[in-house]
């Protein structure tokens, strides 16, 4: 089984100025189908996680999705400034 928190965190690592500030974690959910990540930064970062038209934030999904096939679960992505 695919550490979900450590791949999205090493995806999104190079992506933010300040990499302390960086975290995810996993939060539960009422679907047992579903799995949800949250990826906490300072607003900037976030801002560029997100990116343009959320562009960013979708290759991001698409990426994680690709991840967790194996666990036949959806993956909610979402992203939280401190």
């Amino acid at each position: 089984m695919v550490d979900l928190e450590k791949t999205l965190f090493d995806l999104c690592a190079p992506l933010v100025d300040d990499e302390k500030s960086l975290s995810v974690k996993t939060m539960s959910s009422s679907n047992e189908d579903e799995i949800s990540l949250f990826v906490y930064a300072n607003s900037e970062d976030v801002a560029r996680l997100i990116g343009r038209k959320g562009i960013m934030a979708s290759a991001l999904r698409q990426m994680m999705s690709i991840a967790s096939r194996n666990d036949d679960k959806h993956i909610a992505v979402k992203f939280e400034a401190y």
